[in-house]
C-alpha cells in the first residue's frame, strides 16, 4: 500500500499505544487535593504511582473511538460465524433495560424494594421452563459455560446424594470445547464418543462406552455439524437405563425453540445461552447469562438462590434447609440486564414468533447450503438446521486453504465464518446466517463466497496468500504472534509482522 508521511491511510488513523502517549502531569480530570481528610483504608492507601498513562480527555476519546471504528460489529454487517448465533439485538430490548426501575436497581437493595425485578426473573423463568418443557431452572449462571458448570455440579450432587461416585463424563468428538473443559473442572474423566458417517453421535459407540462409572453424556442438539440428532430418544434411554444423566448443551436452542422441547427428548440438564437464542448482547467477556434447566430428579440439588412467589410478592430463597443444594454458584442472582432483554425479546415475539425464529434460521441456513453446495463440498447431506457445514475438499490442488478464503472474505467486507471447527471435518467452514438476515444480505454473502471459490480455482493463490489487502492491518504471522508476541508498535516495523 502507498506509504504516507503521517502513517495514516485515508481516514484510517495510526497512533501509538496509550502507554506510549503518556505525559507526566497530563490528566483529563482535575480533582482538588484531599487535605485534612484521614485515610480510611487501614494503612493500605496507595503510596506510589501505579503506572497508568497520563492522558487528556481528547486523547482517550479519540483512541477508543478509533478502536471502535476498526471493530467489526453486528451493527456493521453480517456475521456468518457458525455455532455463535450473532444476531441483531433489537433496540426495543435496550429501551426496556434502560427503564429506571431496572437500570438503577442494586443487588444489595432490600427485597421489598425490587419486587418488579424479582417478578421479571420469575416470569422469564416461566417462559424458559415452558419453552424447554423442563420443570425447573437455575437462573444464576453468568454464561453458557457457567451454566454447564452448574448443570454438572447439580448432577454430581444428585449422584453423591444416592451414594454413587461415578467418575466419567462422555462427550461427542464434535462437542463445543467448553463441554470437556467443564467436565474436567468438575474432576470427571472425559471420554470421547465418535460421530458416525452421517455426522451424528455413533449410538453403538455410546453403548460400548457405557458402564456403571458413567455420570453423564454432554450432547449438543442440534449438533455442531448443524444436524439434528434424530436418535436422541435412544441415546436418552441408553443413559437412563445405566443410571446416568443426560446433559444437553443448549447453545443451538435457537434452531428448535418453539418447535421441540428438550424435556420431551429425555434431557436432564441443559444450559441456555440467552445471547444465542434470545438476542441479548454476545461475548466480550460478559455480562452474560446462561440459565440451566433441570429435570425433576435434579431440582433439589440446584444452586442457590432462587426466586419464589410469596403471598402477593416474591422473595429470594437464600438457604436450603434440606442440605441437598450444592450451594451458591456466584454472588447475587444472575445478570439483571440480560434478563430484561431476553424477556422483552420473548414477549415481543410471542409463542408463534419464537417458533418462526427457528423456522427462519433453518430456512436461511438451508438456502446458503443450496446456493453454495455445487462449489463448496458438503460433508454431510442436508437438510441442515440453523447452520451449514462445508469442508476444504473443493480447494484441493488450488494452493488455497480455508484460512485463505477467510482472509479473502475480509477484503470483500465480510467477517469470516467459523474456521476449522468442528474438528471432525477437515478444513471446516461453518456458516450460520441466523434468522435476522434478509434474503438480500444472504444473497450478497453467497455471491461473494462463490466469487472467492471461482478465484481460488482459477489459479489466483498468490492473491489469497497476501490477503487481506484492504484491511487496516495486513495478515499477521499467527505462529510468531503466539510464540513471541510483540506488545509495542514501532513505525519501522513491517505491518505483516506480529504486533
Amino acid at each position: 500500500m502507498t506509504a504516507t508521511s503521517s502513517g495514516h491511510r485515508g481516514l484510517v488513523m495510526e497512533e501509538p499505544l496509550l502507554f506510549e502517549q503518556d505525559a507526566d502531569g497530563r490528566t483529563g480530570v482535575d480533582l482538588p487535593d484531599a487535605e485534612g481528610r484521614k485515610p480510611r483504608l487501614g494503612g493500605l492507601e496507595r503510596k506510589a504511582r501505579i503506572g497508568l498513562p497520563g492522558l487528556s480527555e481528547p486523547q482517550i476519546v479519540r483512541h477508543f473511538t478509533r478502536l471502535s471504528q476498526k471493530n467489526y460489529a453486528i451493527d456493521s454487517g453480517f456475521y456468518p460465524l457458525g455455532s455463535c448465533t450473532m444476531k441483531h439485538n433489537p433496540r426495543l430490548n435496550e429501551k426496556m433495560v434502560r427503564l429506571p426501575g431496572f437500570s438503577m436497581a442494586h443487588p444489595l437493595q432490600p427485597q421489598q424494594t425490587v419486587q418488579g425485578c424479582l417478578e421479571l426473573i420469575s416470569t422469564l423463568a416461566h417462559w424458559i421452563t415452558t419453552l424447554t418443557g423442563m420443570p425447573g431452572v437455575a437462573m444464576s449462571p453468568a454464561a453458557g459455560a457457567h451454566g454447564e458448570l452448574a448443570g454438572l455440579m447439580t448432577i454430581r450432587a444428585a449422584l453423591t446424594a444416592r451414594g454413587d461416585a461415578r467418575k466419567t463424563v462422555l462427550v461427542p468428538e464434535s462437542a463445543h470445547g467448553t463441554n470437556p473443559a467443564t467436565a474436567a473442572l468438575c474432576d470427571y474423566k472425559v471420554e470421547s464418543i465418535p460421530a458416525n458417517e452421517r455426522g451424528r453421535i455413533d449410538v453403538d459407540a455410546l453403548k460400548a462406552a457405557m458402564s456403571e462409572d458413567v455420570a453423564a453424556l454432554m450432547l449438543t442438539n442440534p449438533n455442531t455439524c448443524g444436524l439434528f440428532e434424530n436418535e436422541i430418544l435412544e441415546v436418552a434411554d441408553v443413559l437412563h437405563d445405566a443410571g446416568a444423566f443426560f446433559y444437553g448443551d443448549g447453545a443451538n436452542f435457537n434452531a428448535i425453540v418453539g418447535r421441540v422441547r428438550p424435556g420431551d427428548l429425555g434431557i436432564d440438564a441443559m444450559h441456555l445461552n440467552l445471547h444465542k437464542t434470545f438476542s441479548t448482547p454476545h461475548g466480550g467477556g460478559g455480562p452474560g447469562s446462561g440459565p440451566v434447566v433441570l429435570s425433576e430428579p435434579l431440582i433439589p440439588y440446584a444452586p442457590l438462590p432462587y426466586v419464589v412467589a410469596d403471598g402477593d410478592g416474591f422473595r429470594m430463597v437464600e438457604h436450603d434447609d434440606s442440605g441437598d443444594s450444592f450451594g451458591r454458584l456466584r454472588s447475587f442472582h444472575g445478570q439483571m440486564g440480560m434478563f430484561v432483554r431476553a424477556l422483552a425479546y420473548m414477549m415481543s415475539h410471542g409463542a408463534d414468533g419464537l417458533r418462526m425464529v427457528a423456522e427462519d434460521a433453518i430456512l436461511n441456513a438451508n438456502y446458503v447450503m443450496a446456493r453454495l453446495k455445487d462449489s463448496y463440498n458438503v460433508p454431510f447431506p442436508g437438510p441442515c438446521m440453523h447452520e451449514c457445514l462445508f469442508d476444504d475438499h473443493s480447494l484441493k490442488d488450488t494452493g488455497v486453504t480455508t484460512l485463505d478464503i477467510a482472509k479473502g472474505m475480509i477484503d470483500e467486507g465480510f467477517h469470516p465464518m467459523t474456521m476449522y471447527f468442528p474438528l471432525v471435518v477437515h478444513g471446516a467452514m461453518l456458516i450460520e446466517p441466523t434468522e435476522t438476515e434478509s434474503k438480500a444480505s444472504v444473497d450478497q454473502f453467497c455471491d461473494t463466497m462463490l466469487h472467492l471459490m471461482e478465484r481460488a480455482q482459477s489459479g489466483d493463490a498468490d492473491w489469497f496468500h497476501e490477503a487481506p489487502h484492504l484491511a487496516p492491518w495486513r495478515r499477521l504471522d499467527e505462529t510468531a504472534a503466539a510464540r513471541r508476541p510483540v506488545l509495542t508498535w514501532k513505525p519501522e516495523e513491517e505491518k505483516g509482522e506480529a504486533a
